[in-house]
């Protein structure tokens, strides 16, 4: 089987982790990409994840004959990707508006810092920045060290923008060729970093409005947490659910069965802290496997990439690179089930500049006349099963409704279905016992007019039911088959349990951001459940393009580890950890966290800006001031000094002064201000809706934008199982809903809230 991008040509203009990734994402599913470096720009380890598969040639854009060159490329590609600020393209002649004309079939990635409709757009806007913009820089509640300011950011080396940014405009290229295959034309597709990071904010920015936003709590339902073992290494636990069978499961295996009978939950977790100090943390995984229950030893990442199962699995692989020889590295974002990817190297800078510039230019065909009635969105007539749970999964099927899919959730009958309102939105929910003969049947009827089945279930559990990918696929040839889980479907963990902690934990996230105290859990949103959540949609785009064009099937897979490794990327090579643990607030003093008179705020800058800075009115002392490096002799006399500045005046004062000179910053905000954005409001970020259960809410709205046919946010989520007549009739069950109520098989009363109560 071809890869499934083969054939499409993209140009890479990336300059930094976003526009880099998303091409990476393209290229390890068989996309002919091109990179085009700057003269001179030095290769870096980084470079061997972020430029493998790529072809590469330098060009000076500031060159005519280097732009002449430029130009015809991008006019002969399929994609072209960039990931700089609005306005600096198109001072080339390189803007997507500037190109629709003479490239109509061209789609074209932007992942701006900030939308070009947004206030901040032409804020230099470096991770940091970002992280202010959105609340991205603040520690989860429950895993704050003794002393912790509250008011104080924190900053991580992982650039969770960047990388959900990729992810999302990955997958809206892919929905942009499958929309180019029905009306011939490309459209420009639009992920602003600052937007991207909403994904991320998911349910953590999803509540009935006159309540505000939920207060976050501790992860301590049932006994989870992080605990110290024997060996002083830790494990991450976590035996949430639906019910307690998974403190059940563990407590049994662990000998502790009696300890069942308390619902004390101070007691549990003294008695937890005593037990598992009793066994190396080896032991405590390998208990935790055999119970079938949520619990990871914590790793280091360069622990993470030695583990058989990150092989085994894909999520690491191992490319011979040019400069730093055979090396392991995050492995491709999705797999296609049965086939090993197929990943290169990086190429050495300008090594395919005979090539590239031998090649002919595409004749690329003009678009024929459009469909009647308009472009309509991507996945317009299609239909998606959703079987998953919790965050990850139904925030992929969530994704492909907006792109126009019409999406059937499944949940289990009896059970509480978690973030509901915020995941499952614009959803036909029908609550369905698929193990059951009863259930089944509905679920067959389903699956025989689906397009799309995303399911979750733990690897193996749906092939007991009898439903799994190779069940699907043999019955129902025509589906796209995406599974999600938290390891893998392949390896020795592959049937482990876990949820964002135990995949934090086990990839080394939670060891980073522990730093030099105990494991932590990073951040305040969940970058991996999230993030899958984005790759899982990916997945599914990549199978519907693959059917478009073969007429067939596929199955696909991702993970939590999966997600880890890609958001880690540029870490797991090992020339630095980045900055670790909560205390941290910046790459080097001029780029990262600055704590004002009144508060906190970024600060965006290289050692090369220090002239630009001295000239900000009250900076006039950085005058003359050595700027050989964050780690040169001047660095420490720096850092004092600029403490001592920014304390004298208050943050809005700043900010405004530094942005006014060309340097990127930003106040740190809370939540409820991002929340409360106006601007975030009006480009449709940030929505309100009006829920028949608690009156309005507010959520995340839509990220991706697609310039010809843009994303819908669906309608506000009904209780779970409020549609089961209306999914039973369209499978043609319309008279069996007594019957199969009778057979516990659909629940249609007392059913669960759509929002969690006041």
């Amino acid at each position: 089987m071809p890869d499934l991008l083969e054939g499409i040509r993209v140009v890479d203009l990336g300059e930094h982790v976003a526009g880099t990734l998303a091409a990476v994402l393209l290229a390890d599913q068989g996309a002919d990409v091109v990179h085009v470096d700057r003269p001179g720009a030095p290769d870096t380890a980084t470079d061997a994840f972020y430029l493998r598969g790529k072809r590469r040639i330098a060009l000076d854009l500031h060159d005519e004959a280097d732009l002449d060159v430029a130009r015809r490329l991008v006019e002969g590609a399929d994609v072209v990707v960039d990931d700089l600020r609005p306005g600096i393209l198109a001072g080339l002649g390189l803007a997507y508006e500037q190109l629709r004309e003479r490239a109509p079939r061209v789609v074209h990635l932007s992942l701006p810092p900030f939308a070009p409709d947004d206030p901040r757009h032409a804020v230099a806007g470096g991770e940091c920045v970002v992280d202010a913009a959105t609340a991205c820089c603040r520690l989860r509640t429950g895993e704050e060290p003794a002393g912790w300011d509250p008011g104080r950011p924190t900053y991580s080396a992982v650039p969770v923008a960047s990388n959900f940014a990729a992810f999302l405009g990955a997958a809206g290229v892919v929905a942009a060729l499958v929309e180019r295959g029905r009306s011939g034309r490309g459209q420009q597709v639009t992920v602003p970093l600052h937007d991207a990071v909403f994904e991320a904010i998911g349910d953590a920015g999803a509540f009935p409005t006159a309540r505000g936003p939920a207060v976050q709590h501790p992860l301590r339902a049932n006994g989870s947490g992080t605990y110290a073992c024997a060996d002083g290494r830790h494990v991450q636990y976590n035996p949430i659910g639906g019910s307690r069978r998974f403190l059940t499961w563990f407590l049994d295996a662990a000998g502790r069965p009696e300890w069942t009978a308390s619902t004390d939950d101070t007691l549990l977790r003294t008695r937890l802290t005593g037990l598992f100090a009793t066994r190396p943390a080896a032991e405590w995984e390998a208990l935790g496997a055999r119970a079938g229950v949520p619990l990871a030893a914590v790793r280091t990442a360069q622990e993470w990439l030695r583990t058989p199962h990150a092989a085994e699995s894909g999520a690491v692989v191992r490319l011979d690179d040019p400069v730093l020889g055979p090396t392991p590295m995050a492995g491709a974002a999705v797999e296609v089930v049965g086939r090993p990817a197929r990943l290169r190297p990086r190429h050495l800078p300008d090594a395919d500049r005979a090539a590239v510039l031998g090649e002919p230019v595409p004749a690329l065909p003009r678009p024929a006349p459009g469909p009647p009635g308009g472009r309509t969105r991507p996945l317009e007539g299609l239909r998606v099963l959703d079987l998953t749970q919790v965050l990850a999964g139904p925030t992929s099927a969530r994704l492909l409704g907006e792109l126009g899919a019409a999406v059937t959730k499944i949940n289990a009958p009896q059970r509480r279905v978690g973030a509901h309102g915020a995941v499952n939105r614009g959803k036909d929910s029908i609550l369905l016992d698929v193990e059951r003969e009863a259930g089944q049947e509905v679920f067959w009827a389903l699956a025989e007019r689906a397009d799309v089945i995303v399911q979750n279930f733990t690897p193996g559990t749906a092939e007991r039911y009898g439903i799994g990918a190779a069940h699907v696929l043999a019955r129902c040839p025509q589906v796209v088959h995406v599974s999600i889980s938290c390891y893998g479907a392949t390896g020795p963990w592959a049937t482990g349990r876990g949820y964002e902690t135990q995949a934090q934990a086990a990839t080394g996230i939670m060891a980073r951001a522990g730093g030099d105290g105990p494991p932590a859990v990073l951040g305040p949103y969940n970058l991996l459940d999230y993030g899958t959540g984005v790759l899982g949609a990916y997945a599914a785009l990549l199978g519907v393009l693959h059917r478009e064009r073969t007429g067939t099937g596929l199955a696909l897979a991702t993970s939590l580890a999966r997600t880890a490794s890609q958001h880690q990327a540029g870490l797991l090579l090992g020339a630095t950890d980045g900055p670790a643990g909560p205390w941290a607030l910046g790459e080097h003093t001029l780029n990262g966290f600055q704590r004002g008179a009144d508060g906190w705020f970024a600060l965006a800058a290289d050692p090369g800006d220090l002239p630009r800075l001295a000239e900000v009115p009250g900076l006039h002392e950085l005058a003359g001031l050595d700027a050989t490096g964050p780690d040169g002799p001047g660095a420490e006399k720096l850092a004092l000094l600029l403490a001592d500045l920014f304390a004298r005046r208050p943050v809005a004062g700043w900010v405004r002064d530094l942005v006014a000179a060309g340097v990127g910053a930003h106040a740190v905000l809370g939540l409820a201000d991002v929340l409360a954005d106006p601007s975030a409001r009006a480009r449709g970020v940030v929505v309100t809706q009006v829920s028949e259960d608690v009156g309005e809410v507010t959520a995340p709205g839509i990220a991706l934008g697609l310039s010809a046919t843009p994303l819908r946010v669906g309608a506000p989520a009904r209780r779970p199982g409020s549609d089961a007549g209306k999914v039973l009739a369209e499978a043609g069950l319309a008279g069996a809903m007594t019957d199969l109520e009778r057979a516990w098989a659909v629940q249609t009363a007392g059913l669960p809230d759509a929002w969690p109560p006041g």
